[in-house]
């Protein structure tokens, strides 16, 4: 496995063991501090993140814990959760009860675009902190972006930029695209469109499946792609999480790769391998914003997060643990959890931790930089353990990995 390209700290300036001596000295609400994690648990996404990112969030309260004892701010910290379904008036609802009637300081995870979306409006009325880990779209640091949201883990141009440029310059030049068309999808097929072309491509034809697509079928999609003309050297499919199973599935039952159609996803993780299995998608490249078993300290936390789970992490577990010790780092170091002097604390901070390599919250528009990783689906045959499905081709440096602020950005 490559190795990692920075060593491991805390975070690097500002929040690293300063604050507050004791907790009897915080500038808290309520002298105490909540979480909330606002995600799917019960559909296409939860296998991503859903109840076991609740539980990567509690392994940063405890980590938290160990490591302040009595100097922490408060050992009062809790977590709220609730399953916004992929709906965004779900989300919204849930966002503005999470704030006003739970006391929650800072909102987590929220994958879905369109339900992302919502909940940044909400905390920009509320001015409540927002840290989004699932969602892709790269409207959060453009037109909605706001002083309280910052996006994490990732989105759309991380993904294009690596699998779309790659895929076009070493596997083929004519696409065809599937997309789920809602904010993600539209999101990722435009990303996904620059990318190509400007690799040297042509996107040769696209459709939007629906989103959610209850039926689980794709086969009028997928037929098609081989008929077009010119016909497609590659399908890219833009579906993530059980609709991505399902989309893989098909496309192996319909031999489009014997018909010439390769494939390549824009948006996958080590859950949807480990339900595919390897066999059915060795080969394919894609772009992760991290992988369990690229150093020894990912694997060490892996195996924590096993024994608590039963199960290897995917990148948004390991993105919310980040993201909520962040969180808690800079309350500690400030000594209050009033979200403007939270916020401050925050912007320009360079990071390096579990998840987060080379990384840099950026003061323009909140978006959180750090290394990517072109990565491959092992052969059945090179998978030496469970779990460990990938090779890690290419670290991808933190500021090749995203794009530069965008104008539409007005903090």
């Amino acid at each position: 496995m490559a190795a990692a390209s920075a060593a491991v700290a805390a975070l690097v300036t500002g929040c690293g063991g300063g604050g507050p001596q004791s907790g009897g000295d915080s500038k808290l609400t309520g002298d105490k501090i909540v979480l909330g994690v606002l995600n799917d648990q019960s559909g296409a996404y939860s296998e991503l993140s859903g109840k076991n990112s609740v539980k990567a969030v509690e392994l940063a309260i405890a980590d938290f814990k160990a490591k302040y004892g009595d100097k922490a701010i408060t050992k009062n910290i809790s977590v709220e959760t609730a399953d916004h379904q992929n709906k965004p008036d779900v989300a919204n609802s849930k966002a503005q009860e999470m704030y006003d009637r739970k006391g929650v300081d800072i909102i987590l995870d929220v994958p879905t675009s369109s339900a992302a979306l919502k909940v940044a409006d909400v905390a920009k009325e509320k001015k409540k902190l927002y840290f989004n880990i699932g969602a892709a779209t790269t409207d959060l640091t453009g037109k909605s972006c706001n002083k309280y949201t910052f996006h994490y883990a990732y989105d759309t141009y991380m993904l294009a930029h690596g699998t779309g440029t790659v895929t076009t310059e070493q596997i083929g030049k004519n696409w065809y695209i599937l997309y789920p068309n809602y904010a993600f999808g539209q999101d990722m097929e435009k990303n996904f469109s620059a990318a190509i072309a400007a690799a040297g491509g042509t996107v040769v034809g696209k459709d939007g499946a629906p989103f959610p697509n209850t039926s689980g079928d794709y086969s009028s999609f997928l037929l098609k792609a081989p008929t077009l003309n010119p016909k497609p050297q590659v399908l890219g499919t833009m579906q993530a999480g059980a609709e991505l199973v399902n989309v893989v599935k098909q496309y192996n039952e319909f031999k489009l790769r014997d018909k010439g159609v390769g494939l390549a996803v824009g948006l996958m993780t080590i859950t949807d391998i480990h339900s595919l299995t390897p066999a059915a998608l060795a080969g394919t490249t894609y772009t992760d914003s991290w992988y369990w078993n690229f150093d020894q300290q990912n694997r060490e936390w892996a195996d924590k997060f096993q024994k608590e789970t039963g199960t290897r992490p995917s990148f948004a577990h390991a993105a919310n643990y980040s993201a909520a010790t962040q969180y808690l780092e800079a309350v500690q170091a400030a000594g209050t959890d009033d979200a403007d002097t939270v916020v401050k604390s925050l912007e320009g901070k360079e990071v390096n931790d579990l998840f987060l390599r080379n990384g840099k919250i950026r003061a323009e528009d909140h978006r959180v930089i750090h290394d990517a990783y072109l990565a491959q689906v092992k052969p059945q045959a090179e998978v030496t353990e469970p779990w460990d499905y990938v090779k890690v081709l290419k670290t991808i440096p933190a500021a090749e990995a995203f794009r530069a602020p965008s104008p539409d950005c007005k903090l």
